[in-house]
């Protein structure tokens, strides 16, 4: 009998990837434990995702697609009579507000690239594709700066259990934002070409 046809299969893999890090960890996962989560043979998860890394790369894409997704799409940051650093801060709160054990996984994927030099490409994608947003209300350097600052607090909200607070953060970002304007001003916000990101 043919190989039914299942054109989801794929993406279903992937979900079943992030649930199993969810309540497993890194190293939880496995091509057998993804399969019996997704339901699918074993050899279905080696035919779309030959290795680990592999799978984990496509994991960590969808799972840092929130975030940016709502950056990308905010009416308010493509506004410039609208306040930035309120929407910013309004748009980390709704993220750190949303289920505790969802944010954590995201962030344990995005972390995982630490160790796995695979992952690396994909989490400077997401660092660059939110700074290259930014940079449109900004500049590119301030941009990378009010990323790394939203990685910084977010971490801190994660790692000390502390409450998420929205209006020190829209002052931070503000202070950046504002220290941007004047450098932009000054001719001192050139950042290296070709890069809207770094590290």
């Amino acid at each position: 009998m043919g190989r039914r046809y299942d054109p989801d299969r794929r993406q279903r893999i992937i979900d079943a990837a992030i649930r199993v890090v969810g309540r497993r960890g890194i190293a939880g996962l496995s091509h057998r434990t993804v399969a019996a989560e997704a339901d699918v043979p074993l050899g279905s998860t080696t035919y779309h995702f030959a290795s680990l890394d592999e799978l984990l790369v496509a994991a960590l894409r969808q799972a840092n697609e929130s975030f940016a997704a709502a950056v990308r799409h905010s009416g308010a940051l493509a506004d410039p009579g609208r306040d930035a650093a309120a929407e910013l801060a309004r748009l980390m709160g709704e993220w750190l507000g949303r289920e505790r054990s969802g944010v954590e996984l995201e962030y344990e994927l995005y972390l995982a690239a630490l160790r796995r030099p695979a992952l690396r490409p994909v989490a400077a994608e997401w660092a660059d594709g939110v700074a290259e947003v930014l940079a449109r209300r900004s500049d590119p350097v301030t941009a990378r700066a009010l990323v790394a600052l939203m990685d910084g607090i977010c971490l801190q909200v994660l790692l000390t259990d502390t409450v998420y607070d929205e209006e020190y953060t829209r002052e931070m970002l503000d202070r950046l934002l504002s220290a941007g304007r004047v450098a932009d001003r000054s001719g001192l916000t050139d950042g290296p070409p070709g890069r809207t990101t770094g590290t």
